[in-house]
Formats: C-alpha cells, sequence, structure tokens
C-alpha cells in the first residue's frame, strides 16, 4: 500500500498537479501594548533601559503581544550638565500625572506599560511580566489612515470597552534610529542610542458615552526629523484609572511632510 501510494502521488506530480501538505494555521493577531519610558541623556542609569527597550521592540518576546515603545525625555535633568534635545515639559508633565496615580514619584528611568504598571525600566524581567499581563485585557478599536502627502490623519476609536468611563485619545508622534553623543553630564563621551523616541504629543479629545469617536488632526512634523522612521501612535486612556485601553499604529513614511 505505501509503494502504491507513493506511485500514484508520483505520477500527480508529472501530471503538474501538486500534493498539498497540512494546512498553516494563520498567526494569531498581537495585541498592542504600549510601553512609555520616562528617560534622559543626562541620567547614567538610562541608557540600560534604553537599550533593554530598543531590544524588546526588536524582538518583540512576548506572545501575544506587540510591544509599542514611546521614549520620553523629561527635561528636569537638564539643569545639572546636559540638554538632552529630546527632552520637553510636556513629557515631564504626563510622567508627573502618572506619579500623581501611582503615588511612586517621577524618577528616571521610569517605565509605565499600559498605563496600568510602572516599574524601573531596566528590569527586563518584570517589563516581560507586565507586558504578558497587559496583552490579556480587553482593548477598543483604534483605526489609523492619512496622514501623508499633506493630508490630515484620520482616527477612528470604536468598541471602547465596557466599564472604561470618560476615555482621553492621545496622539504621538515617534522616530526611531536616533542616537546622540553625549559630550557633558554623567554620560559625557558615550553614544547612547535610544529606543523610539515620542517627538510631540497631543490630545485629542474624548470618547463620548457611545464608545465612538473620530477626529482629522493635521500632523505637525518638524523639518529635522526623519519621514521614513515616523509614525503615528493614538493611546486610548482612561480618564479615572490611566490605563491604556486601546492603541493604534501608523507608519508615516516618506510622504509625511514638514509643516
Amino acid at each position: 500500500m505505501k509503494m502504491l501510494f507513493a506511485s500514484i502521488g508520483g505520477l500527480l506530480s508529472l501530471a503538474g498537479f501538486t500534493t498539498l501538505g497540512p494546512a498553516v494555521s494563520p498567526s494569531p493577531a498581537r495585541t498592542p501594548v504600549v510601553v512609555e519610558l520616562f528617560t534622559s541623556e543626562g541620567c547614567s542609569s538610562c541608557p540600560s533601559a534604553d537599550a533593554t527597550l530598543r531590544e524588546l521592540e526588536s524582538s518583540q518576546p512576548v506572545p501575544g503581544a506587540e510591544i509599542i515603545a514611546l521614549g520620553q525625555h523629561v527635561d528636569y535633568w537638564n539643569r545639572l550638565g546636559w540638554q538632552d534635545a529630546f527632552s520637553a515639559p510636556a513629557y515631564t508633565a504626563r510622567q508627573g500625572q502618572y506619579a500623581a496615580h501611582f503615588g511612586s514619584g517621577s524618577y528616571t528611568p521610569q517605565a509605565v506599560v499600559q498605563g496600568r504598571e510602572e516599574l524601573v525600566g531596566s528590569r527586563r524581567a518584570d517589563l516581560l511580566a507586565a507586558i504578558g499581563r497587559a496583552a490579556k485585557a480587553p482593548q477598543a478599536q483604534v483605526r489609523l489612515s492619512g496622514g501623508r502627502d499633506g493630508q490630515p490623519l484620520r482616527v477612528q476609536v470604536t468598541e471602547l470597552p465596557t466599564g472604561i468611563g470618560p476615555a482621553q485619545v492621545v496622539l504621538f508622534v515617534t522616530e526611531s534610529g536616533l542616537s546622540t553623543q553625549v559630550g557633558r553630564g554623567e554620560n559625557a563621551g558615550q553614544l547612547l542610542r535610544h529606543a523610539t523616541v515620542v517627538r510631540s504629543l497631543r490630545p485629542l479629545g474624548e470618547v463620548p458615552a457611545t464608545g465612538t469617536f473620530e477626529a482629522a488632526p493635521t500632523l505637525a512634523l518638524a523639518a529635522g526629523w526623519n519621514p521614513a522612521h515616523l509614525r503615528a501612535v493614538v493611546l486610548v486612556q482612561a480618564v479615572r484609572t490611566r490605563q491604556v485601553v486601546g492603541v493604534g499604529t501608523l507608519a508615516l513614511g516618506e510622504g509625511a511632510r514638514a509643516q
């Protein structure tokens, strides 16, 4: 019987037929999980956290999760010898909101996973565990389109999880592949390679009781940013709990234009 089956297979092959192997199931969809890293080029403890997050971005080691890095450079280190060109008061203010919520205070390098847990950003094992937990939570649907050739970014939020209450929609523009040769301060003489850096953040509004939201913001991009490395990231974040309950991303690419 084995010889007969082999002969039939050979005849089918000669006749131009292809024998099919076992069916392959499509890979399950990954849940986007945001890791916000509050960092500074003036902080000697921060390069290890940047390296950890860069590695997680590239390797994506957590089953069922797509790790989205948001490196936010705070400005309170700037007075200590080195001016971090990526820092801004808006990121310091966002960290302060988390500090008030968690009761942990603000420090660097501080990681916040999906608005749910905060920890020291270089603790890889703890980060992996927190990301895995966050990936299991229900999320809203966030769809992004447009954003190229001078067109506005179209944002649509639907299917907000029940019991969330009001949620804020926040737009981040990020750039990957950035590095700095530091000349002064605690990291003097080092070439720092960063996890994906937030270039701007902008609140877009709140998801109403209907659980749906639409907006079409114009992207404000600076001339020095590399369009090929830019991405729009939209978070839906519960006002009461600070938990991120929806994430959408869109690579902007060469069609993105500076304003």
